[in-house]
């Protein structure tokens, strides 16, 4: 009989030791008290047949792990051996107490409406058998005693079956919950990851692929008219497509923006005003403070804002100047991306709703930085976000914020520009082990 538990192995070697010191006890107990009767052969094979018969049985018969039914090889074992100890009661009054072990093993093995009868049956027979080999007076003990003890077994053994039981069932409930918590984190990271992949891809691959477009139409229009013109528009696709290549690579690589593999977030967010400004777009550069080193991701969130921002601005803001400004303090960094485009109302106005228009939602704070120099003071109040935005770029912008631990607020007001602003606080982050320089 082989168990797992330590538990089991436990209770099964105590059950195996009370019985072989039970059955040594009542064999000696005949030898020295009963031998010599007409029987005494009998009694001595007896002993040796139910010895080794218990010993085969527990090899060659193991009972059943728990909570499961009893093979019938078993339930056939412990039949041959209750008759065997049965008889040899009849012969020999001295083995009553080797019930004992027999009462433990069918209470463990056996379901609760088998093992409670068999326990009644298995006492009566102990009871009898005690009254029998009495001398004198009738002893209270010899009728009370075997009951009693056999009772308290009872209710142990049915009590531990039953608790046994209920430690199944809540184990298998903890191991199927446990299996569908598993199963809803591998989802949620899935999500999360087509989430990251889709904004990268957003704001890389497709605001180039865009840019590219709209250049080669230019091209189109102006190829018979102004070849110069027409052949500028199909060298600035041509750099684009180049540094599409090289984000793409980046990309596949680590995700990583590829200017901030060169430069530092300042200089890849001059470096970018720089490219994107062009014929009827002005843009500038500002830095406020001392950056110092940031963490990865934080430089990579606001990089890539400042790309969807000003793609935003070059496609839907009909703007003539823009304005980035990073601005540093101890505990907080933020971006300011400012035009001074068509901005956007409360409601949607006449044509296509601007995808960089909407502003911050409830709660989150308007910054007012980073206005246009040049550009009329608005009058009225800024009119905030409204729902149902169009398009990726604000939720993915959001999303970016919200991951690198910031907040993202957008202002703005019909005819007099637009202002986006993501700060992220920086007291309460932790960083990165991996980004921390060793000395």
């Amino acid at each position: 009989m082989r168990h797992t538990d330590p538990d089991e192995r436990w209770l099964s070697t105590v059950v195996h030791l009370a019985f072989f010191v039970l059955l040594g006890s009542s064999f000696v107990r005949f030898l020295s008290r009963d031998r010599g009767g007409a029987h005494t052969g009998w009694v001595v094979a007896l002993y040796a047949a139910f010895c080794l018969l218990y010993v085969l049985g527990r090899v060659l018969a193991p009972a059943p792990r728990p909570g499961s039914a009893p093979s019938s090889r078993h339930l056939a074992w412990l039949g041959s051996v209750s008759a065997v100890w049965v008889i040899l009661l009849v012969l020999a009054p001295s083995a009553t107490w080797c019930a004992m072990p027999l009462l433990f093993a069918g209470l463990h093995a056996l379901p609760t409406r088998i093992a409670v009868p068999l326990a009644a049956v298995l006492t009566a027979l102990v009871v009898v058998s005690e009254v029998r080999v009495a001398d004198g007076a009738l002893n209270p003990n010899m009728v009370l005693a075997p009951p009693a003890v056999a009772a308290v077994a009872t209710a142990v053994m049915v009590h531990l079956q039953r608790q046994g039981a209920r430690q199944r069932v809540l184990i298998d409930d903890l191991v199927r919950t446990r299996r569908d918590l598993a199963a809803s984190e591998r989802q949620a990271g899935v999500l999360a990851e087509r989430q990251r992949l889709s904004t990268e891809i957003h704001d890389t691959l497709a605001q180039g692929l865009s840019s590219q477009r709209m250049l080669l139409h230019a091209a189109e229009r102006v190829w018979e008219s102004d070849p110069d013109s027409a052949r500028k528009h199909v060298r600035e696709a041509a750099e684009i497509s180049s540094r599409g290549l090289a984000e793409a690579r980046r990309f596949v690589h680590d995700l990583a923006p590829a200017d901030l593999a060169a430069h530092t977030l300042p200089d890849a967010l001059a470096l970018l005003a720089a490219r994107e400004s062009g014929p009827g777009l002005a843009l500038e550069f500002r830095l406020d403070g001392d950056p110092g080193p940031l963490p990865e991701r934080v430089e990579a969130a606001l990089l890539r804002i400042a790309q969807g921002a000003l793609a935003n601005v070059r496609e839907h803001s009909a703007a003539t100047r823009g304005v980035l400004t990073l601005t540093c303090l101890d505990d907080l960094v933020s971006l300011d991306v400012a035009d001074n485009g068509r901005g956007f109302g409360p409601g949607p106005g006449p044509g296509p709703q601007p995808e960089h228009g909407p502003g911050p939602g409830p709660g989150e704070p308007a910054c007012p930085r980073g206005a246009v120099a040049g550009a009329p003071a608005p009058e009225p109040a800024p009119v905030r976000e409204q729902d149902g935005t169009r398009g990726h770029g604000l939720p993915a912008m959001r999303i970016r914020a919200r991951q690198a631990g910031g907040t993202l607020s957008v202002e703005s007001t019909p005819g007099e520009g637009t202002v986006v602003t993501v700060a992220v606080p920086l007291i309460s982050f932790v960083p990165d082990l991996r980004e921390v320089p060793v000395p």
